[in-house]
């Protein structure tokens, strides 16, 4: 296996986990968690799948930019396409949320939950299912982008 394709196998891999965790959480777990639980439930639920999900989303936000700058001189010879310069910039935008969700709304509502006070803790709650929202947006477009940009960009 050459470095370049073990480079294109981490990228795609870590994109996966982290696309696919998010579309998963935010379409399939949200909507059931919240018509069915309880909100001290629901939020002590949403810290442990969150806290099982993103010592993932790191290892997938350190991979990705590596292995694309990799990619991007190994395969490209440091001059990349415009898609691919696309997918980097949305890319380094999803990551930004990522960290500011972690840090900012994430910690607030471990705070607030164990603070026992769930309406806070549900605001938290509520700005994160907006952001992974549009996180899982931005990252169906890398995907569209990453898929098809090279047949358009002639």
């Amino acid at each position: 296996m050459s470095l370049n394709s073990l480079y294109i196998l981490l990228h795609v891999m870590s994109v996966v986990v982290w696309v696919g965790g998010m579309f998963f959480a935010h379409q399939c777990l949200r909507p059931v968690a919240a018509s069915q639980l309880e909100p001290p439930v629901r939020l002590k639920l949403w810290i442990g799948v969150f806290g099982r999900f993103f010592p993932s989303v790191w290892v997938a936000v350190i991979l990705l930019p590596l292995t694309g700058w990799l990619m991007i001189f190994g395969l490209f010879g440091g001059q990349a396409p415009l898609y691919v310069h696309l997918m980097n910039g949305i890319g380094t935008i999803m990551i930004l949320i990522f960290l500011h969700v972690f840090f900012a709304p994430y910690r607030r509502l471990k705070q607030h939950v164990a603070n026992g006070d769930w309406k806070a803790g549900g605001a938290a709650l509520a700005s994160i299912r907006k952001l992974v929202g549009f996180n899982t947006i931005l990252g169906f477009l890398v995907i569209a982008i990453a898929s098809g940009g090279r047949f358009f960009a002639a």
